[in-house]
């Protein structure tokens, strides 16, 4: 049985943290674009970061789910787990 090597490790899962990379900085770019709204509370970085990690957790659950990566309901579950994150940051920090 073949072994992948640490470079295609590493492709794999820089391919599979993408989507959720791609939605947090096309949010933060459109809220600040579109919106012409901006986070009271945090900055950039924080959003796409926030917003990033929300949907990688998605991403690993539905890849726990499923067991296997790419099934359009985590893709839905990703963009509306994102959405919402992002909308909760741009309201502000409320605790």
């Amino acid at each position: 049985m073949p072994f992948m090597s640490a470079l295609d490790l590493l492709f794999h899962l820089l391919n599979f943290a993408a989507p959720a990379f791609f939605v947090a900085l096309l949010l933060a770019l459109l809220s600040r674009v579109a919106l012409h709204r901006r986070s009271a509370a945090v900055g950039f970085w924080v959003q796409v970061g926030v917003t990033f990690a929300a949907g990688l957790v998605v991403l690993v659950t539905g890849l726990a789910w499923f067991g296997r990566d790419g099934r359009m309901a985590s893709y839905a579950a990703l963009v509306v787990v994102c959405g919402s994150a992002q909308w909760w940051l741009l309201r502000g920090w409320r605790g």
